[in-house]
């Protein structure tokens, strides 16, 4: 759920994964909606319910689904992938790269009325290299966070960081908090950002936002945006048609074509930065020898594992990055073979009927994917148990090691740093699979710090053959965005990066 969830997030290029698709309102109206187009509160169906609302914490994708419309970051990516201006309006690079100086915002308040200033970056940075931090493996490189006076920070750095904006405004796990506020607010419930829109509410059933009048870009469109947690894709779609909600991401795979030519709804479809993946446990016998995982890569039909998950939206994929993006890198050793798999499970020690656990999360794609992996496996001599999970249980058990192996996708990245590092290097904050190969670490490491965009790619290419040679990770497709509205609102932008922003939406007629 790493955006981690959930769930992260090009400074030197575009992104993959294509482009967004703009919203022009042009489509005939379908079933009439519950909001006039002046103003009015959007009503917006996610798929899954937050955890939790503190963005330096969660790695939940549904919670910053909700976090993007209520704090900003110092940069932010457009839907190409290129960092632009936010609450910072300008920044430099030392010659060495180790200095970073960004000059802020003038005119920026809080949602309570608050002023913005240095000391609010300094203390949100502060806390994203803590302890509880979910972000904290980003800012390995930071020594140290200053300010020289209220509208300047400066980052100084131990090495050259050439993804050093991704690593602070590629997604909103990076927002910029009032100073003190972690002492001020439960921030797992409550929020005082600059963005857009304001957090009325918050508790299982949704969320309430209001319009901020006072944002530094200008009052958003609408007067509000609620939304709904709707995990059934079959209800979401229904509410849509109903006129009962505006917007979802919680589309089912299997209608997306159907629904291309359907004039009550429409849908935006955008090639994803997104990948899905099986990691098995390193720590565990027999997984923790290469040829036992190399031989469950040659057992499965990623074909057929993205036909029964996606229906045709996705590209199956055997790296974590997609093709078209400049960072992509062909390389495919893999070909769905049950013989050459059982051979090399045997040279492995790995006997017939050999048991394999796959734990999914319920009511996801993984639990289809886990489906087609069982037939597949049957067939190379393993005994796959689908174990279905609720979120939080899922994300314990694979905190604690306590899995045979796991299918999960990670969202929303863009430099290949954010694709690999913390996944793949020995002591990853995400490697959970327990992945340690020193020549992987060394080529990342080098990769990271390198400021040659040709150089650092050639490191990267090489560090992703090995984690596929070694089946770290064993890489199953890069899926698309797939999002619905109701037919005649506007203003809305599918991304690649899934990053929703609703400020400029109007709503139908």
């Amino acid at each position: 759920m790493a955006v981690a969830a959930a769930s992260t997030v090009l400074v030197l290029a575009a992104c993959g994964g294509g482009e967004g698709v703009d919203v022009d309102g042009d489509a005939e109206p379908g079933t009439e909606a519950p909001e006039s187009p002046e103003g009015g509160t959007l009503i917006a169906g996610i798929s899954s319910q937050p955890d939790q609302l503190d963005p330096h914490v969660t790695t939940a994708y549904a919670s910053f689904q909700i976090l993007e419309n209520v704090y900003d970051t110092l940069v932010a990516p457009d839907p190409e992938g290129t960092f632009e201006p936010s609450l910072a309006e300008s920044w430099q690079t030392s010659d060495d790269g180790l200095t970073w100086t960004f000059t802020l915002r003038e005119g920026v308040t809080f949602h309570d009325g608050s002023e913005f200033d240095s000391a609010d970056v300094v203390y949100s940075l502060e806390r994203m290299t803590g302890e509880e931090s979910s972000v904290a493996w980003r800012f390995a490189t930071v020594e140290s966070i200053d300010a020289p006076d209220e509208r300047t920070v400066e980052i100084t750095l131990t090495d050259p960081t050439p993804n050093l904006l991704d690593n602070i405004g590629g997604y909103k796990g990076m927002s910029i908090l009032p100073e003190g506020a972690a002492e001020d607010l439960d921030l797992t419930t409550e929020a005082n950002g600059t963005g857009p829109f304001t957090l009325d509410s918050f508790s299982a059933s949704g969320a309430q936002l209001s319009a901020f009048a006072d944002h530094w870009a200008g009052a958003p469109t609408i007067d509000g945006v609620q939304f709904q947690f709707t995990t059934e894709s079959t209800a979401a779609l229904t509410a849509l048609r109903t006129g009962e909600i505006h917007w979802t991401d919680n589309v089912p795979p299997q209608d997306v074509q159907s629904l291309e030519g359907d004039d009550e709804v429409e849908v935006g479809i955008a090639p994803s930065i997104d990948y899905w993946y099986l990691a098995l446990n390193q720590n565990e016998e027999p997984w923790s020898e290469p040829d036992a995982r190399r031989g469950v890569a040659f057992a499965l039909d990623r074909e057929s594992i993205t036909e029964a998950t996606q229906f045709g939206a996705a590209t199956v994929n055997q790296t974590a990055i997609p093709a078209d993006s400049v960072w992509g890198h062909d390389y495919a050793p893999y070909e769905y073979n049950a013989e050459q798999a059982r051979e090399l499970l045997d040279a492995a020690g790995v006997p017939e009927g050999q048991q394999l656990g796959i734990m999914v999360v319920t009511d996801t794609e993984g639990v289809q994917a886990a489906q087609v992996m069982q037939e597949n496996l049957a067939e190379a001599g393993i005994e796959v148990d689908i174990q279905q999970e609720e979120a939080a249980t899922w994300l314990d058990r694979q905190g604690e090691g306590d899995f045979d192996a796991f299918m999960w996708s990670w969202i929303g990245n863009l430099d290949p740093f954010g694709f690999y590092h913390a996944q793949h290097v020995c002591d990853g904050t995400f490697n959970f699979q327990g992945y340690c190969n020193e020549e992987v670490d060394s080529l990342l490491q080098q990769a990271a710090s390198e400021t040659d965009q040709d150089a650092r790619k050639a490191l990267y290419d090489q560090a992703a053959e090995l984690i596929v040679d070694d089946a770290s990770y064993i890489y199953l497709y890069n899926p698309d965005v797939v999002q619905a509205w109701a037919p005649g609102l506007s203003g809305y932008e599918v991304r690649p990066d899934r990053a929703i922003n609703f400020e400029q939406v109007r709503l139908p007629e």
